[in-house]
């Protein structure tokens, strides 16, 4: 198995196991809202750290992701920004990585038929 094969493995793996426990938490609640699902992230100490965790990992997979995809002319990119709030990083990031192995695998591939 290929690793770009792995990375796309990871993403669905990512949105299914992430949305899992979204949809647990959306189907126990009164009020359901995305204000209300951040403030009870935010109930207590171990949900602030998960919280300020993964804040710190989405800056950093942006400041990677970001010249990574011009420098490869990673097409459509961008939506991988909204991507990340709206579904998981846990979906783009392995997902960013699966356009980034393509795009590489293609620059090889077009070095070696010159």
């Amino acid at each position: 198995m290929k690793l770009k094969h792995l990375y796309l493995l990871l993403s669905i793996l990512g949105i299914c196991y992430t949305w899992y426990y979204n949809i647990q938490y959306f189907n126990t609640v009164e009020n359901v809202s995305f204000v209300g699902f951040l403030n009870d992230a935010q109930q207590n100490f171990a949900g602030k750290s998960f919280g300020a965790d993964l804040t710190v990992v989405v800056f950093t997979f942006f400041a990677f992701m970001i010249p990574e995809s011009l420098r490869l002319k990673i097409k459509y990119w961008w939506v991988l920004i909204p991507f990340t709030f709206l579904i998981a990083i846990a979906f783009t990031f392995p997902l960013f990585l699966y356009l980034r192995a393509n795009a590489l695998e293609k620059r090889m591939n077009e070095a070696q038929n010159k």
